[in-house]
């Protein structure tokens, strides 16, 4: 089966940039591989490191998004695959 590719608004991608870039400023560590070259090039900034985890899929973060008609909250997966059972 393919793998499923979340899409993401630019609120949200700035919260889960703007999330990943303090945990790395503050000593978190990386989720892919960067060697010194790498990081040299990007000047260490954690914007950037945290662009390339994202552009990867490796970030660990969640969107959970509400939807007025339910009054609950879903992620964003759960909300693609009940639009597809609801094609369905």
């Amino acid at each position: 089966m393919a793998e499923e590719v979340e899409t993401y608004n630019k609120y949200e991608t700035a919260r889960i940039l703007g999330a990943r870039s303090l945990q790395i400023s503050m000593g978190a560590p990386f989720l892919i591989k960067l060697d010194e070259k790498d990081l040299e090039e990007i000047k260490y900034n954690p914007v950037a490191i945290a662009k390339m985890e994202f552009a990867e899929g490796v970030i660990p973060i969640t969107v959970k998004r509400p939807f007025p008609v339910s009054e609950s909250y879903e992620s964003a997966k759960e909300s693609k695959k009940s639009k597809e059972t609801k094609e369905a």
